[in-house]
């Protein structure tokens, strides 16, 4: 098995190398026997790759067993792909008895945020990710969060050169798709870091398996979902809004605020869905001068969480007694944060069109 090409040293002196993070991480690691991985509640293909990496290095520089964990549902049919390729058998965090664990970590995902369920206080050994940091996290004992880079998924990578550790087919096809799907093919939020990792990695990954996992089978209810993306889209001067209504698991809501922002014309999407009692809203942006993340967090306000990067955020609020799906309470609360969305994007006085005629 060949090794993954070495990186050039990184320009600035006063940027850790990824020698000396990597030192620091197994500090955190020594001694340890059991570790669990934490990924988001709906684990996305660069927390599923990211979480396999570090496994690998808990595993093979630590002897450590290591187990994968989320608070939701894995649904989207090309991450169940992915984590069928992988071998994996991440569980539901309600099902573990976490104190057995002698080492905490969470990957592409921090603590506090609305994405993830662990209870923020637990004290946590490492955070990995590539979102602007949270306080809560600034109290795990180790971490590194790069919010330029594009991908979690690309940090791991780094880990792993420095260790000298073999990649083998199955985690770099793995990395390689993380990093093209959280930067859409290294068109969205990469860095010179991200193109440098997927050059290294795609010579020893599998482009069949690659394919397979990008088209992998669609459930009939996908295309029912998508229907009603569309039928429920309107625009709004160079903005465009959907609500998906009840949905199993958020996946959805992002991929339709990538595919509605490709709507000639439209500069900021927003889709948004109920899931378990907590409304889940995507943005999207093609404009640089107003921050998605700024504007997620305007939308979460006090009641929720928002944030995100400079094209793409998230919010979630939870839902309190009478919103639920179809109620005017939650109808105006719908139309509270489309207002305030379009105003906070300059599009508050242009007038609503739908996406298509009926």
């Amino acid at each position: 098995m060949a090794r993954t090409a070495p990186r050039r040293k990184e320009r600035n002196s006063r940027t850790p190398r990824p020698a000396d993070r990597l030192a620091k991480l197994n500090t955190v690691l020594d001694g340890a026997r059991t570790l669990l991985v934490v990924m988001q509640n709906n684990p996305d293909p660069d927390a599923i790759a990211a979480a396999a990496g570090l496994r690998e290095i808990a595993n093979e520089l630590h002897g450590i067993s290591c187990s994968l964990a989320h608070g939701g549902a894995i649904g989207r049919a090309e991450n169940i792909a992915l984590v069928k390729y992988l071998g994996l058998n991440p569980r539901s965090l309600n099902d573990l008895d976490l104190d057995r664990f002698e080492r905490m970590a969470m990957v592409d995902a921090q603590p506090g945020a609305g994405n993830v369920s662990l209870d923020p206080g637990r004290p946590l050994d490492i955070v990995i990710d590539h979102h602007p940091i949270r306080r809560e996290t600034r109290s795990a004992r180790f971490t590194d969060v790069r919010s330029r880079y594009g991908a979690t998924s690309t940090i791991v990578y780094q880990y792993l050169e420095a260790a000298g550790l073999e990649i083998e087919v199955p985690l770099a096809t793995a990395l390689v798709y993380g990093i093209r799907s959280d930067t859409q093919d290294l068109g969205r939020e990469s860095t010179r870091a991200d193109v440098e990792a997927f050059l290294a990695l795609y010579p020893h990954a599998n482009p069949r398996v690659l394919g397979r996992i990008v088209a992998a089978p669609l459930p009939r209810e996908y295309f029912g979902q998508l229907r009603t993306v569309i039928d429920n889209a309107t625009i709004h001067g160079e903005a465009i809004v959907s609500h998906l209504g009840s949905l199993p698991s958020p996946e959805m809501i992002a991929e339709s605020a990538d595919l509605l922002l490709r709507v000639e014309g439209i500069a900021w999407s927003l889709c948004s869905g109920v899931v378990d009692g907590w409304l889940h809203l995507s943005l999207r942006t093609s404009r640089r001068e107003l921050h998605a993340g700024a504007v997620a967090r305007r939308l979460a306000g006090r009641r929720g969480h928002g944030g995100g990067h400079q094209a793409l955020a998230a919010a979630q609020i939870p839902l309190r007694n009478g919103e639920r799906e179809g109620s005017p309470a939650l109808g105006r609360l719908l139309e509270t944060l489309v207002t305030r969305f379009l105003r906070a994007t300059g599009n508050g006085t242009a007038p609503a069109e739908p996406l298509c005629s009926r």
